[in-house]
């Protein structure tokens, strides 16, 4: 049972770190949401791989860590194709912005050419 007792004070640890880490104020990027996922996942799959094994504490550890890894890989992806979307939209915005301009410079002056 002690292994399972680490498992719970593990993942105990892991639920305070995400409290803490929600809890500062400012929402999470989808970086840090990435990162925390993988460590998440991580340290929960190497414990329970570890505890197989007779060390729960290090398999955890060690899937914290590359699960950390592979999180940030992906969220940073993530965050990166939202940002260039973001600004694919904004130029889209613009784009619209300009062309209402010269529809109604056209329309005045059509109106301006008639009146004459």
């Amino acid at each position: 049972m002690k292994s399972w007792k680490q498992i719970a004070i593990g993942f105990m640890c892991l639920v305070v770190l995400i409290g803490v880490t929600a809890c500062g104020g400012q929402p999470l990027s989808t970086r840090e949401k990435g990162t925390l996922g993988g460590v998440g996942i991580g340290a929960a799959t190497g414990a329970i791989i570890g505890a197989a094994v007779g060390s729960p504490g290090a398999g955890a550890a060690i899937g914290g860590a590359l699960g950390g890894v592979g999180g940030f890989a992906v969220g940073n992806s993530m965050q990166n194709r939202e940002q260039q979307q973001a600004q694919t939209q904004a130029q889209i915005a613009q784009q619209q912005r300009q062309l209402e301009r010269q529809h109604l410079e056209i329309q005045r002056l059509r109106a301006q050419q008639e009146a004459s």
